[in-house]
């Protein structure tokens, strides 16, 4: 029985050299730099949006509140700090580039930078609208008197 002959390895088909791999990794190691070297990216659109959810989270979790416990829930409108929240519990921060104002209809006027909006047992409130720009854009958050629903718009 005869064996067969050794495959005869061909010029140049082996493989990759140490060369061509060290070129490869140096390329793959300037592209990641230059991708987090520019730090987080930032959508002022998800900022914008991502605060108004939080007011409204705020808003409407003080209603449910209310509702539960059977007892009236005042929210706190702070725009010089740009915070708001229920009284007695942490405020929500919104970030430095949001200018925060509370509009007409908020009840009780307690001084002129710090305003309140009470929820009652049953569902409704006081009433009002709070304002939040960040340079151009403008978006306004509602709360209806009677029933209490907050609604999200845009203001041109």
């Amino acid at each position: 029985m005869t064996l067969p002959d050794k495959p005869q390895a061909r010029a140049g088909a082996a493989g990759f050299t140490l060369l061509e791999m060290i070129i490869v990794l140096v390329v793959l190691g300037l592209v990641a730099g230059l991708a987090l070297g520019r730090g987080q990216q930032r959508s002022r659109g998800l900022d914008a949006r991502a605060a108004v959810e939080q007011v409204v989270q705020t808003l409407r979790q003080a209603r449910g509140a209310a509702i539960a416990t059977n007892l009236p829930v005042v929210v706190m409108v702070n725009g010089e700090r740009r915070t708001l929240g229920v009284a007695g519990a942490r405020p929500v921060q919104l970030p430095p580039e949001f200018a925060l104002t509370a509009a007409e209809g908020f009840n009780p006027q307690l001084t002129p930078k710090l305003t309140g909006i009470r929820f009652a047992p049953t569902g409704s409130s006081s009433g009002g609208r709070i304002l939040l720009a960040d340079g151009k854009r403008r978006i306004q958050v509602g709360v209806d008197w009677l029933t209490g629903r907050v609604s999200v718009t845009d203001v041109p």
